[in-house]
């Protein structure tokens, strides 16, 4: 087990040094393509910023505003508890828009029913099994420019929600 501790350790600073000495034997300007690479980050943060933003402001909106809540709560009504646990609703409807949203509302299961609760476990793989759909297409596209998304956002609700029924399954299977 501590052998697996050590690799874990140093593994970073390895993949650092193997990168290096192949910079270095293929006679490239390490340093400056380093620089250079921060560079393009930067730009590709500066040109995204906007779309963050406005996407940080519209869960919060949704979140202050109950939105969220109350689709958890009309959803519940219409979809028995026997096929996907009600409490997880939220969960599983913010994770679409934010993962850090989502991961407070994890917490609050953990707290109520605990992490080792057939609840905790089901939330955890939710986390696992699904994306933050919008999130992700918005950072993603707007930093290369892409403005038709064509089936992306279909495609991912489909995932999104085969991930969902797998962790409903493993988790009564736990």
């Amino acid at each position: 087990m501590k052998l697996l501790l050590y690799i874990s350790d140093a593994i970073i600073p390895i993949f650092l040094f193997v990168i290096l000495m192949h910079g270095v034997l293929n006679k490239r300007k390490v340093y400056e393509d380093f620089l250079d690479g921060a560079k393009d980050g930067f730009q590709t943060v500066i040109g995204i910023l906007p779309t963050l933003v406005g996407l940080m402001c519209a869960v919060g909106v949704l979140r202050a505003s109950g939105f969220l809540t109350d689709l958890s709560t009309l959803l519940g009504t219409i979809i028995p508890d026997e096929i996907f646990p009600s409490a997880l609703l939220p969960a599983a409807i913010v994770k679409m828009f934010s993962s850090s949203a989502a991961t407070g509302l994890v917490l609050d299961i953990f707290k109520e029913y605990g992490p080792d609760s057939t609840l905790g476990k089901t939330v955890s793989l939710m986390g696992s099994c699904t994306e933050t759909i919008f999130y992700t297409m918005s950072v993603y596209y707007m930093s290369i420019k892409v403005s038709k998304t064509r089936w992306t956002l279909a495609g991912a609700l489909v995932a999104t929600m085969a991930g969902l029924v797998a962790s409903v399954i493993l988790g009564r299977m736990i």
